[in-house]
């Protein structure tokens, strides 16, 4: 039959669906660790990083230190975290290395946003009299939003796939299918879950293209932008002008 068919055969099988080892209930677990991880980074990175972009200051420091945790394994991170004091707490060290993993790219795409916008702009829209706050809301964010749901969406992807070690030390989520497929020694459920981690990454991805395209204050600015004159109207004016 081959691993294809036999891997099919096991996705399309209802109990393995159903119940607390089932799909529907480690996808609900994998969600909630992918979505509470990704907004408590957003919310430590990306304040920090919109600040630093703005003031053009300690930026650099803030990206550095933030990449030298990519030189640390995250598996690493996990165990040294379950072994700590944090280990009693459920899925606490879990969420604090997916955080861990989360924050360069969102620190990053942010703050290289912020420095990208349009200096022209920044300095005209300052010359009128706003205040930081009001630079940051109204011009600098708008023109670093791109870069910064880039920063967003490839953390979430990466999040996505990283709770997926969450079932070594025994975690929820849909690393539990495969952790469980190979103490079983079966083949097709490893790919099962590997699969579904893929599907859902890809879906992920996909939510946060859609989620920066309808935020682009451009596609919006566009979309009410009056229509341009028409060429007879211009040569009417030129013919009554003349």
């Amino acid at each position: 039959m081959g691993v294809v068919g036999e891997t099919w055969t096991w996705l399309s099988t209802g109990s393995h669906w159903s119940g607390e080892a089932g799909v529907w209930n480690r996808l609900g677990e994998h969600l909630t660790l992918t979505f509470v991880s990704l907004g408590i980074a957003c919310a430590l990175a990306l304040p920090l990083a919109v600040f630093l972009g703005h003031l053009g200051k300690g930026g650099t420091l803030a990206i550095n230190i933030s990449n030298a945790g990519r030189a640390v394994p995250t598996f690493a991170v996990l165990v040294l975290l379950l072994l700590s004091p944090l280990g009693r707490h459920g899925d606490l060290p879990t969420v604090l290395a997916l955080v861990l993993f989360a924050l360069p790219p969102l620190l990053t795409n942010a703050y290289v946003g912020m420095r990208e916008a349009d200096r022209e702009v920044v300095e005209a829209a300052r010359g009128m009299g706003m205040t930081g706050g009001q630079l940051i809301a109204r011009v600098e964010l708008p023109l670093a939003l791109p870069m910064l749901m880039t920063g967003v969406r490839t953390a979430a992807v990466q999040v996505v796939a990283t709770a997926t070690l969450a079932a070594l030390p025994g975690g929820g989520g849909l690393g539990r299918i495969i952790t469980a497929g190979y103490r079983l020694t079966d083949t097709p459920q490893v790919v099962a879950g590997a699969f579904l981690v893929a599907v859902l990454a890809l879906l992920v991805e996909l939510v946060f293209v859609v989620v920066q395209w309808l935020l682009d204050p451009m596609r919006r600015r566009t979309g009410r932008a009056p229509a341009p004159p028409r060429a007879t109207d211009r040569g009417t004016r030129e013919k009554e002008t003349v």
